[in-house]
């Protein structure tokens, strides 16, 4: 496989771990981007777009990140809450009247790290739902927590994005899309975007799942609680519709705004949009909100994800595991389903962004990921 971009002196072994995901790990289409101190140290790419390989990945290539997405989003309410538009105390239908159904003590806070109980739709859903963004808004809006606000922390796999978009599209009174444009997409000068439609890149990779998985670095222990209770909150959350983990190549998918699975971002979008968090003066928000952003917010098991995680506001924190180890102890990001992730450390100023096309089944990173951190900080140390 002939790997394309490059690497800053001293960093050349990136290439090699790099190459190793597509001799070892099954990748056929894949990016690999890292900044350090707002300098661009190392941007591989390599292999096929489409599964047909006839057309190649690119520098610019973007691919569906899933929950990768989660990071951007949350960045875009913590700029709301700098500009003294959202309050992250106040209850989210002080903003948005609608927001019922049990919900009146909700937080937005709580949206953000995971603790407001709304983590599924309760009753089934169709496809027309989820592609239309005011409906699904709206029905986020009337759907009731699966437990009382801020009693346990639950991932929120899809609902978050229509949930925090809608709040901050009422506070910012814009569109999200255009707002995402001119908060970070043209400040960070980014690729990609919500969906796949309108971005500066149209160079769009199909994903498809791994041909042979990776051995996986913990239990799948979502797939088990899935199995116990078809109906159950872990179930509903990430399968309700079907099409929310089905029709990702999808036009329907692609031109949707889905903004917490699916963002579609280059490898060197997300290796910016964390390398700006990661300065010591970012230019996309204040060194305040970014340290607030990455303070613990939440902290236990969690039902949803049926794993330890930290969070801070919208972000996963670093831990131990080394599928959830984002660099340095400061460190902050977010992975996304099939292998997807970017994150940034403070303490080393720098942000990583890695994206691929071949889906496998980890929780958090998988071994790809994994790899390619080890391989960039045995350097760096």
């Amino acid at each position: 496989m002939k790997i394309y971009g490059f690497c800053a002196p001293g960093f050349e072994a990136l290439q090699d771990a790099f190459a190793r995901n597509f001799r070892e790990c099954g990748d056929t289409g894949a990016a690999f981007a890292v900044r350090q101190h707002d300098q661009l140290i190392c941007s591989l790419w390599a292999g096929s777009a489409d599964r047909n390989a006839e057309c190649p990945f690119t520098e610019d290539t973007i691919a569906n990140v899933f929950s990768a997405s989660k990071g951007v989003l949350a960045l875009m309410a913590l700029q709301q809450v700098a500009a003294g538009k959202l309050d992250l105390d106040r209850p989210v239908a002080d903003y948005w009247p609608e927001f019922t159904e049990g919900k009146a003590t909700v937080t937005a806070r709580q949206l953000l790290c995971h603790r407001s109980g709304l983590v599924a739709f309760r009753k089934r859903v169709d496809d027309k739902v989820i592609y239309d963004w005011h409906a699904a808004c709206k029905e986020v809006s009337r759907t009731e927590p699966w437990w009382p606000p801020g009693s346990q922390q639950g991932y929120a796999p899809f609902l978050y994005g229509w949930g925090l978009g809608g709040l901050i599209e009422r506070v910012a009174q814009k569109p999200l899309t255009e707002l995402y444009r001119e908060s970070l997409a043209n400040p960070l000068d980014l690729d990609g975007g919500f969906g796949a439609n309108g971005h500066r890149s149209h160079r769009i990779a199909d994903v498809a799942p791994l041909k042979q998985p990776l051995p996986e670095l913990r239990e799948n222990a979502i797939g088990r609680a899935i199995k116990e209770d078809r109906k159950g909150p872990v179930a509903m959350a990430f399968g309700n519709p079907v099409s929310l983990v089905m029709g990702t190549n999808s036009p329907e998918w692609r031109s949707a705004l889905i903004p917490a699975a699916n963002g579609h971002f280059s490898a060197r979008d997300l290796a910016a949009f964390y390398g700006d968090l990661a300065q010591k003066t970012p230019t996309t928000l204040s060194r305040e909100w970014v340290s607030e952003a990455s303070r613990e917010q939440s902290c236990g098991h969690d039902k949803i994800l049926q794993a330890e995680v930290r969070f801070g506001c919208g972000f996963i924190l670093s831990g131990e595991a080394a599928d959830l180890r984002f660099g340095g102890a400061r460190g902050f990001g977010h992975p996304g389903a099939g292998g997807s992730v970017g994150f940034a450390d403070p303490e080393r100023g720098l942000g990583l962004g890695y994206i691929t096309t071949r889906l496998g089944q980890s929780l958090f990173m998988d071994r790809r990921a994994v790899g390619l951190v080890r391989a960039l900080y045995g350097l760096l140390s």
